[in-house]
């Protein structure tokens, strides 16, 4: 990379050690380069001007040309502010500056001409611009562009006078010193291929655009060559690992024919079938097999893993199965254990709460290899559990779990690494798996066992409490059990929520004849526990709960879900959620419980919730309402952090990109061709430089 690409920002004209500070803490900007790769999150037209006189309630961002006809300061110490009555001629307006009152009334004066800019709001049949952005009216240079950069800034840094316009200012300059020396890492034959303008353009044009039409193309360049980067990575990966790690072949497959005709008691679908077929084929090749199954809530995963996990004994092995909480280890366990005992294979379950004795039994069988499987929560990461010789780890509720952690199981071996079966019952769209799980082999169950009775759900209001509290008796009477869910656990009265424990004692007064349980993430895990248990054996009748419950414990007896508040969950959580009940034979209901007043997104939620119970449609939808980085918590886990692309606008950017990275790959699995020499070097660079796109591992 060019030296002046690496240039720290303190060498940026007008960058004194406060804005250089807020640059480094609040956006993480140390260089030029990275600088650079900050863009715009919108654009705004300067060309029109509105007339004072012409205003009207609700406008956008509006600019003006006059004078102040007065500038004074009112209030007294914290609560001073700087107001102005600026006029046009055709009328007049209220300019308000609540911070930097002193510095912004050096900088202004009655007489001179000014542009300004800002968001109009009506206060008692008055329009005022609070912290407009204000500039000399013969200071605005002619031919400048009309579509100006808007950049995302903190508080902190518009106390410290770096806005966005300083942030626009402070761009101009770096893209003075630095665009001869910005490489192309594209070859012609790709731009070409898929008409992309040059890579100092793009960067010159996303800031500041000469036309609508060059903001575009400047995008659809940034965004394929981001995404072409992180598909190109992890093909790379996928690749690199298949060559260098060998795994243990597993085919033979006696245990499974004798499950299949002696003891499974039901016919599996064709999807999980499907998925099998795929897992034996990764682990019977010889190579490590590193494989994701999503499968919608109630779609059979536990069943399709306990198969995969009778390859690996029937090859000598071991298989581990681990969940993320010591209830749904048990449900596992409890689930699998008919089968292990006519199947004579050996069993144990390892969690927190395993008493020392029954501890050092499992560390003992686990080494000698008596034991085959081993089913258990993060306890099976520690460096005390030691298998013989582990083939297989299946991972379920794998977002639960770091990345960091899942490679621990890794270790396992000492000669060879075991195979890797990841699970998620959230289903992730295809365009996200792809980004997020490039590197991993993906196999989908999109299927319901025949006889599952699609879960029935409505929305209903909070007026329609009775009619709620008659359907719920009823249900119980017919020998079902409900659930109760909350968003909140204490009073938040500026959401104006229902808290839990307000919940709790509604139920307690609407029921007073029935038993109830109540669970919330601040119980301790034991007491947590108990409340569950006490539910799934049916002491209790109703369970009102927060979202702990969302990967908890199989009761096929709950046949009502309701959700309050709904309008404060995710569309992923509400069909998770959903997912609770649904799993007898009796019909399921689903009551998603919403306020009056619900925002635009909110109906989309409730309406797809309705429509549907394809957890993949829902995830679709979920995407384009939140964007990638809320989904799968990939924002909170930095997974991906995307600069310019949008995974839910840019599907067809995204399979172009990857579609010519997995062909160029084929062709070419080192990049070591001439004409890729722009690729490879930009490969190659350092990662930790300010222009390696968004890295995924």
């Amino acid at each position: 990379m060019h030296a002046v690409l690496d240039a720290k920002i303190e060498y940026l004209e007008g960058f004194g050690p406060r804005k250089v500070s807020l640059l480094n803490k609040e956006l993480g900007i140390f260089t030029y380069s990275e600088l650079l790769q900050y863009f715009p999150f919108r654009h705004e037209d300067r060309t029109q001007f509105h007339q004072i006189s012409q205003l009207h309630a609700g406008m956008p961002y509006i600019q003006l040309k006059g004078k102040f006809r007065r500038l004074e300061v009112v209030g007294e110490d914290k609560k001073q502010r700087l107001v102005g009555q600026f006029e046009d001629g055709t009328g007049t307006i209220e300019l308000v500056w609540f911070k930097g009152v002193k510095w912004m009334k050096q900088r202004l004066a009655q007489g001179p001409a000014y542009v300004v800019f800002g968001k109009p709001s009506v206060f008692n049949g008055k329009f005022s611009i609070s912290h407009p952005e204000i500039d000399e009216a013969d200071a605005k240079k002619e031919g400048a562009p009309s579509l100006q950069p808007v950049y995302q800034t903190t508080e902190r840094m518009k106390n410290g006078y770096l806005d966005s316009k300083a942030l626009s200012k402070a761009m101009h300059r770096v893209l003075k010193k630095t665009l001869p020396h910005i490489p192309e890492n594209l070859p012609d034959f790709i731009r070409e291929r898929y008409k992309l303008i040059g890579r100092r353009e793009a960067f010159y044009q996303i800031h500041f655009p000469k036309s609508l039409e060059w903001l575009q193309a400047a995008k659809t360049r940034l965004k394929f060559e981001e995404l072409f980067f992180i598909q190109l990575k992890l093909i790379q990966n996928k690749i690199c690992r298949q060559e260098a790690h060998p795994g243990i072949v597993c085919s033979r497959t006696e245990l499974l024919t004798e499950f299949y005709n002696r003891h499974l008691p039901f016919d599996l679908t064709g999807a999980q079938k499907k998925v099998i077929r795929e897992v034996y084929d990764d682990m019977r090749r010889g190579k490590q097999m590193n494989r994701l199954v999503q499968g919608d809530v109630g779609s059979g995963k536990t069943i399709v893993a306990f198969i995969c996990m009778l390859l690996a004994v029937n090859a000598g092995k071991q298989a581990a199965l681990m969940a993320p909480t010591e209830i749904l280890a048990i449900q596992h366990l409890k689930g699998l254990e008919e089968f292990t005992g006519k199947m004579n294979l050996s069993m144990a379950l390892l969690t927190g709460s395993t008493r020392k004795k029954a501890r050092e039994k499992i560390h003992q069988d686990l080494q000698s290899g008596e034991l085959d499987i081993l089913v258990g929560t993060h306890a099976l990461l520690e460096d005390t559990v030691q298998f013989q010789s582990l083939g297989l780890a299946v991972i379920d509720e794998q977002h639960r779990f770091g990345v960091a952690q899942r490679a621990r199981l890794w270790t396992k071996n000492r000669d060879f690494y075991p195979h890797m079966l990841v699970m998620t019952a959230t289903p992730i769209p295809r365009t996200l798996a792809m980004t997020l799980y490039g590197d991993l082999d993906v196999s989908v169950i999109d299927e319901l066992p025949a006889g599952r009775k699609p879960i029935q759900t409505s929305h209903l209001y909070d007026a329609h409490r009775l009619k709620i509290n008659s359907f719920v008796r009823r249900e119980i009477e017919k020998g079902r059990q409900v659930y109760i869910v909350y968003p909140l656990i204490d009073e938040n009265e500026k959401l104006g929520l229902k808290d839990l424990m307000d919940g709790y004692e509604s139920a307690c007064r609407a029921f007073p004849e029935y038993p109830i349980s109540i669970v919330h993430g601040k119980m301790k895990p034991e007491a947590k526990d108990y409340e569950m248990m006490r539910f799934a054996k049916g002491e209790t009748k109703i369970m009102v709960a927060t979202t702990v419950i969302e990967v908890g414990v199989n009761v096929p007896n709950a046949s009502v879900m309701i959700i309050e508040n709904a309008e404060r969950f995710g569309l992923a959580q509400l069909h998770q959620l959903r997912g609770r009940v649904g799993r007898g034979s009796e019909q399921s209901y689903c009551l998603l419980v919403t306020s009056d007043k619900l925002s635009k997104e909110g109906k989309i939620r409730m309406e797809t919730m309705v429509r549907t119970n394809n957890g993949f449609e829902i995830a679709d939808t979920d995407l384009k309402l939140r964007g990638p980085g809320d989904v799968s918590g990939t924002r909170q886990s930095g997974v991906l952090d995307l600069k310019v692309a949008d995974l839910a606008q840019d599907q067809e950017i995204l399979k172009s990109a990857r579609t010519l990275a997995g062909n160029i790959l084929k062709k070419d699995p080192t990049l070591s061709h001439e004409v890729l020499l722009p690729v490879r070097q930009f490969m190659q660079k350092d990662k930790k430089s300010g222009l390696q796109w968004g890295n995924i591992s």
